[in-house]
């Protein structure tokens, strides 16, 4: 994708000076006829699920710069729409993001990383829009049923508490909230009853229907929503959303590896999305790929930035693409009536901030550059022309004669401009690339975390949370805990166990240890595990070797996270409510495991897989520590 950042209307005519006139097809751009839909911006969407996880581990200056190229105004991408998930304790794609309530009469408004994430972007863009949306909840908001919808009025309170946690404890003021269609009216009551007026619902932040046939039907539910939001909807709408007169949003999109290819995809839908679809916000999942890259939809983010132990990250052609329009028009600003396609392939949209100020996004994005993940994308041609765009309205003495000529070529992007403050911003090269340390430790030995999750630890299932153990006066006194104990409302695959990963995928040959403490007495159990190969959506199928032992005082080694394929099994002696040391060695095909320093078993054939990362976990949803974690690769 080639793009030309900024030209300026003065730089325009002498283009139309350069090239042979006598061919160019001729476009009108005039807000004398009226003006078409307000503007409201263009975003990046961190969750659904864990896909900043790794961001929050990169030192400094590294960290800063990432989060520069994303939010800071006239530098980067200038995202001007912030969206978060709301934590729910649950595979939500990419990992389980921790919620604000493990338990109904839990509170914790500093788990996870969003809040920081937001205070962040606030600090750097003071306009930005936040949007919080619920991918997933907490068992007990279910009340044992995977449903969270039986006892609105809980869930409805659930997630305006957490709305409220959030001015009150990080000063963020929460602008919209999406939410299923089941769930409209009395979200919007019990907003109004906790003082949250200004906050906006949309809805139902999946698909174009049924939400639009009902809001035509029914007033009372027109009333409560404010934005029709759709996924992925391929840059069109549907009749009915638009006779709704409500604002239209692309509220989740792009999802779409972040090569050059996936910058055509998302320089495509930016200016499509309005053009088809009437669409005045756009918000990419995800924001930034700062997760394992063998997870599912590895670098499917605006940038990359998934190695912390280096501080290496990728600006990609993503961010570049969001900063031709992001930099050159705000939300506030009207989109014309005069936008369209250009005849020989290709869009364009103009904006104006009806000051005298008008921005147009020129894109020519072939079939074959801008194929986005989803949905199918029908063949269609692009063709190198030229242009002439005739100034009308308040705009014909924007430049000299009222008009210009453009030569286009294909792949390429151009934004002209009246605003002169935009910039490509830059940082000195990041570090090299490399690979996760071979030799690595942690004792969890921190009084006051920054963050609730221990580094490069990548919850798959439950939630991994340093946690003082008071009653500990030895050498356990911080440690790693699983909290989640009972399976949350979730619409992913999350395991039975619980599981976290950390490492490179590539480690074959190993030495995994680490302290274990078991807090359900007879039934409970944990692992360590290497060469494990799945994660995400699909971590049940999840293979390697898992070295468990149970409160029963018996282990097992199996080739999968379920447990079914038994490699070795036999006596342990271990029980709830004391530290165990497991160390687990895996070379070719065979592994050995010791417990507290003593072979337990040796030599089991491992079947498979290859390679893969590490991890620990716990047999169910139950209580566990772990400390002490050690990894020595060969």
């Amino acid at each position: 994708v080639r793009m030309i950042y900024k030209l300026s209307f003065a730089i325009a005519l002498c283009f139309s000076l350069c090239f042979d006139l006598s061919i160019a097809e001729s476009y009108v751009l005039d807000d004398k006829i009226g003006l078409g839909r307000t503007f409201d911006g263009i975003g990046g969407l961190s969750g659904g699920g864990a896909t900043s996880r790794l961001l929050v581990n990169y030192a400094e200056p590294y960290r800063s710069q990432i989060l520069d190229y994303l939010f800071k105004p006239n530098f980067g991408a200038s995202l001007q729409i912030l969206k978060v998930e709301i934590g729910g304790d649950a595979q939500t794609t990419d990992g389980t993001e921790p919620s604000h309530m493990h338990y109904e009469n839990d509170e914790n408004f500093f788990r996870g990383y969003e809040w920081w994430l937001m205070r962040e972007a606030k600090k750097r863009n003071p306009n930005i829009t936040l949007i919080g949306l619920p991918w997933a909840f907490p068992g007990w908001v279910g009340h044992g049923k995977n449903w969270p919808y039986d006892f609105p009025d809980i869930t409805a309170s659930y997630v305006v508490s957490w709305i409220l946690g959030a001015e009150q404890y990080h000063d963020l003021n929460i602008d919209y909230v999406g939410v299923c269609i089941q769930f409209n009216f009395l979200l919007r009551y019990t907003l109004d009853k906790s003082g949250l007026e200004r906050v906006r619902i949309i809805a139902s932040d999946n698909l174009w229907q049924p939400i639009t046939y009902s809001l035509c039907v029914d007033q009372e539910l027109a009333d409560a929503v404010d934005v029709i939001g759709a996924h992925y909807p391929g840059t069109t709408t549907v009749i009915e959303a638009l006779k709704t007169q409500k604002k239209l949003w692309s509220s989740e999109d792009y999802s779409t590896f972040n090569d050059e290819v996936g910058g055509g995809c998302w320089a495509r839908i930016l200016n499509q999305n309005y053009v088809n679809g009437l669409m005045t916000a756009t918000i990419s999942w995800n924001l930034v790929a700062s997760y394992y890259e063998d997870l599912p939809f590895g670098r499917d983010g605006l940038m990359t930035a998934e190695e912390p132990w280096t501080g290496n990250y990728v600006v990609e052609s993503p961010i570049w693409i969001t900063a031709h329009t992001t930099q050159f028009s705000q939300p506030g600003w009207t989109y014309l009536q005069t936008v369209g396609h250009l005849v020989h392939g290709g869009s364009y949209v103009a904006l104006t901030d009806s000051k005298g100020n008008l921005t147009v996004v020129i894109e020519t994005m072939t079939h074959d550059h801008s194929v986005c993940i989803r949905p199918p994308l029908l063949p269609f041609n692009v063709t190198a022309q030229n242009v002439t765009f005739q100034l009308k309205g308040s705009f014909v003495s924007t430049i000299y004669d009222g008009s210009f000529t453009l030569s286009l070529d294909v792949d390429e992007v151009y934004t002209l401009t009246t605003i002169s403050t935009g910039q490509k911003g830059t940082y000195p090269d990041p570090p090299a690339s490399g690979p996760f340390p071979k030799v690595y430790f942690d004792d969890f030995n921190v009084a006051n975390p920054s963050f609730s999750e221990a580094p490069d630890f990548a919850d798959q299932t439950g939630v991994f949370e340093y946690y003082i153990n008071l009653t500990d006066p030895g050498p356990h006194v911080f440690t790693l805990r699983q909290v989640v104990t009972q399976m949350p409302v979730t619409w992913a695959t999350d395991a039975d166990q619980t599981i976290s990963v950390i490492g490179d995928y590539k480690w074959q040959n190993l030495t995994v240890m680490c302290d274990v403490f078991m807090e359900t007495v007879k039934t409970g159990g944990v692992f360590i595990a290497v060469r494990v190969d799945k994660g995400g959506q699909s971590v049940r199928s999840a293979k390697g070797v898992f070295f468990w032992v149970f409160a029963d005082g018996s282990y097992k080694v199996t080739n999968d996270l379920v447990g079914k394929t038994v490699l070795a099994e036999g006596l342990s002696g271990t029980r709830a409510y004391g530290w165990h040391t497991l160390t687990l060695t895996v070379e070719g095909e065979y592994a050995t495991g010791l417990l507290n320093g003593y072979p337990l078993w040796k030599n089991a054939v491992v079947l498979g897989p290859k390679n893969g990362w590490a991890a620990i976990g716990t047999h169910s949803f139950e209580l566990a520590q772990f400390d002490n974690f050690a990894v020595e690769v060969k």
